[in-house]
């Protein structure tokens, strides 16, 4: 019998693989040639852009269609101009520009997302990263690479900082500790929303002066203090909040575990833990963000996204109670629990 032949299903998943992964070259690009600040000086034709950057106009066009799909240009009248989302997270003149995240992750660690590395790290379950693997390691042992990703993460973080803790009463909250909080960003949103709020960022020592100068940039320096320590060996310091952001998806889940009973043991009863993560769906089938994330995190380091029911139990496990999660911003979300 001949089968019939028939479209059963639309395709369109297998024409976004592919769209996707060659249009964000585009906008990968626009970045490069620092497309945003030009158009955030004033609006212009696709003529003075091409001028103004020495491309082709056909090539032009359709980066600017790539750009503009995404929501971050707009065109009218002939001219191109930035949305609001890109004048907020693409000009580096604003306090939220996002730029260095995306430069470090898309353009200098180009190579890391080849096919060739991609495979590696498939059949090793091995981190690919710098071509050692050793992403932590790597930045102890190099201070201006430190340095760099300290200041990078600081824009992937300081956007989401500003806006969770507006999900959280901190008003009885005295000392949060921020555990292995790189520039503190997450540590100066925290105290601009809670005047009483003081904060703690406890990092390796080569990161604390990082740590100091931005405190200093926001005027914080008097609620935001940095102390060195290792959080896998050292004793954390008193302090009523322990914050974690994007530090579970750094590990596998046993070194996830020990730290949420390092924070149990370590607070006092009435004592609060939040993590500020990117979470799957219980199912783990999406969203495809956080499953891109992840599997970024194989390539970068141990670990992997979460889900809230996951990190709810790990957090239980450890004796933590009235465990929930709360959206925050974007993708990421926090789950907070109670130390009894």
């Amino acid at each position: 019998m001949t089968q019939e032949l028939k479209r059963r299903n639309d395709d369109r998943p297998l024409w976004d693989v592919i769209c996707w992964t060659i249009g964000t070259r585009a906008v990968i690009a626009a970045q490069r040639l620092k497309l945003f600040p030009l158009l955030g000086e004033r609006p212009r034709t696709l003529e003075e852009i091409c001028g103004s950057l020495s491309i082709a106009p056909r090539p032009a066009q359709a980066m600017l269609s790539a750009c503009a799909s995404l929501g971050l240009v707009k065109p009218s009248g002939g001219r191109f101009s930035l949305t609001p989302v890109a004048e907020d997270y693409l000009l580096p003149t604003s306090p939220t520009y996002f730029g260095r995240f995306l430069d470090f992750a898309m353009i200098v660690n180009e190579g890391l997302y080849s096919l060739q590395t991609v495979q590696k790290a498939l059949a090793t379950g091995q981190a690919q990263v710098y071509g050692t693997g050793e992403l932590f390691k790597s930045h102890e042992e190099q201070a201006a690479l430190m340095r760099g990703f300290t200041e990078m993460m600081h824009d992937h973080s300081i956007g989401n900082a500003l806006v969770w803790p507006d999900k959280v009463d901190l008003s009885s909250t005295r000392l949060m500790l921020d555990v292995a909080g790189g520039s503190g960003a997450h540590s100066i949103g925290a105290t601009r929303r809670w005047p009483k709020l003081q904060a703690l960022v406890f990092e390796i020592p080569p990161v604390c002066p990082v740590t100091e100068e931005f405190a200093a940039r926001y005027g914080l320096s008097d609620r935001i203090r940095t102390q060195p320590g290792d959080m896998w060996k050292d004793p954390f310091p008193k302090a009523d909040l322990h914050f974690y952001a994007d530090i579970f998806h750094d590990w596998p889940p046993e070194k996830c575990r020990f730290l949420a009973k390092k924070s149990f043991d370590a607070l006092e009863p009435g004592g609060r833990i939040i993590l500020h993560e990117m979470l799957f769906d219980d199912d783990k089938s999406g969203p495809f963000a956080t499953a891109a994330y992840s599997f970024a995190m194989s390539l970068w380091t141990e670990g992997q996204q979460f889900s809230a029911k996951e990190l709810a139990a790990l957090l239980s496990e450890a004796g933590f109670r009235d465990v929930e999660a709360k959206p925050s911003v974007g993708y990421f979300s926090i789950v907070v629990g109670r130390k009894p």
